[in-house]
């Protein structure tokens, strides 16, 4: 097959999902965007971008891009030093219209690559997987939903190491983009000399823009993990669950809580099921009708001999 068994036919499968890569890191890049100016609605975006089936098809054609990717890279890389042979020892000197970035997209590629692992353990096997497989990430005894996004930015970007990987990620991605770019529209055909001056500078504006604002929601996030308390994250993102405002999803709880949202609640148990949940279920009812009020916290119906609850389930 000509995708396959000739040398230009490889570098047309590497333009293609480099393409397809480089318009989702631009949508990954625009989405964390939203996050610094409305977290609610990041955790929108996160509740519906879940364990939906159309995000689980997109999930698994994003990975077959990235393993198809992957693959052909190193495929044409051995090609191309089997090819060169011995020669490519001869020269020290690396030649002036060669850029570095060319010559070292393999290297670039597998940084990125260790930066990828690193991102989707601290996100998406805590949420998409998390969701998929039905269980919760814990912190301090409290379940954090697999929706909760702005709560797991906290939690990765509270962390010292984490904004330091993810700039040295976003640098190694800005070389292997802005060299990708051109040389994926020159292996399918646009390389004259106007065009390709052109796609150089498009390709670096692009990419520059897209890093620089991957960059700066590093620094924002951080900056916000260090000021910002992990009770408070969770107190926004409890309130916003409980408002009119929250999608109405099956899947998704609130923090600490065992009932999904929108869910029926008994009327003497009502305030409980929308306020944050403690660590352990305690009485609800201030001492009065004690072994009724904590059989509320189980979602049973509470005492009708008193109307005044605490919550603290």
């Amino acid at each position: 097959m000509w995708l396959t068994c000739s040398s230009i036919g490889r570098k047309v499968v590497m333009a293609l999902t480099g393409l397809c890569l480089v318009l989702f890191v631009t949508f990954h890049c625009l989405m964390n965007g939203v996050a610094l100016f409305w977290p609610s609605g990041y955790n929108a975006i996160c509740e519906f971008l879940g364990a939906n089936w159309y995000a689980l098809v997109a999930t698994v054609g994003l990975a077959a891009l990235f393993i198809i990717h992957i693959i052909y890279a190193t495929w044409l890389t051995i090609q191309n030093r089997k090819a060169r042979g011995n020669d490519r020892y001869v020269v020290v000197s690396k030649p002036a219209q060669v850029e570095w970035a060319s010559q070292n997209m393999l290297i670039l590629g597998v940084v990125i690559l260790a930066f990828l692992v690193v991102h989707m353990i601290q996100f998406w096997a805590k949420m998409q997987l998390a969701e998929i497989l039905g269980y919760e990430h814990i912190h301090d005894g409290v379940e954090v939903a697999p929706a909760a996004g702005t709560l797991f930015l906290h939690l990765a970007f509270s962390q010292v190491w984490t904004p330091i990987v993810y700039i040295i990620g976003f640098v190694a991605l800005w070389f292997h983009l802005n060299h990708g770019m051109w040389s994926m529209m020159q292996s399918i055909g646009w390389n004259n000399d106007i065009w390709m001056k052109r796609l150089k500078c498009i390709g670096c504006w692009w990419t520059s823009i897209v890093v620089a604002l991957f960059i700066a929601e590093a620094v924002v996030f951080t900056v916000r993990a260090h000021t910002n308390s992990f009770e408070k994250e969770v107190a926004e993102y409890v309130a916003w669950k409980t408002s009119a405002d929250a999608l109405d999803t099956d899947a998704s709880l609130v923090p600490g809580c065992d009932r999904p949202t929108g869910a029926p609640c008994d009327k003497a148990c009502d305030k409980a099921c929308d306020k944050q949940c403690d660590k352990a279920c305690e009485k609800a009812c201030e001492g009065q009708c004690d072994k009724a009020c904590e059989k509320a916290c189980e979602g049973q119906a509470c005492c009708e001999e008193t109307e005044t609850l605490i919550v603290v389930e």
